[in-house]
């Protein structure tokens, strides 16, 4: 859960604001390849558009991409870090608007049951300020209830798309 305090939530916390996990009948590789295809991810994810690579073109930390984003006819990008690309364990990345955090995405993978269970992540890094200019440019008065149902919705498309590869 985000914590709040006054100045914002506090990003020295080390829980997720929202993470939910799904089992899915697919091995952990080929659902890595799929959340590390960017043109993939974006179709997955319900905010993303498309997302390109800006530095490198390969899934390594450090890599840097692009990710355009739409919400109720309101559009923004974001620069996205590469911070974790472990091959089928773990995909995850630091989203900042200009110079300013914005969010932690994570992407966990564990081998279960001839499959797998994944779990998506994510930490509101914004500052305290920034919320509410960052709710009306983008139409999301509160993230953490969007990025909710944004989570569902993504892992349930990841795994249809896993389940039939």
């Amino acid at each position: 859960m985000c914590i709040a305090s006054p100045a914002g939530y506090d990003r020295r916390m080390t829980a997720p604001c929202v993470s939910a996990t799904v089992q899915i009948d697919a091995r952990p590789d080929v659902v890595y390849r799929l959340i590390t295809h960017l043109p993939t991810l974006a179709s997955l994810a319900e905010e993303a558009v498309a997302m390109q690579w800006r530095k490198g073109d390969a899934v390594t930390p450090g890599a840097v991409f692009a990710g355009h984003n739409e919400n109720r006819g309101r559009r923004w990008s974001t620069r996205c870090t590469v911070t974790d690309a472990e091959p089928g364990r773990r995909f995850a990345f630091d989203v900042r608007y200009t110079i300013l955090p914005v969010a932690r995405w994570q992407y966990d993978i564990v081998a279960a049951d001839g499959g797998c269970e994944v779990t998506e992540s994510t930490w509101d890094r914004r500052p305290g300020w920034f919320r509410k200019v960052a709710g009306k440019a983008t139409g999301v008065s509160d993230r953490v209830a969007a990025n909710t149902e944004h989570i569902r919705l993504t892992l349930q498309r990841l795994k249809q798309r896993a389940e039939t590869e």
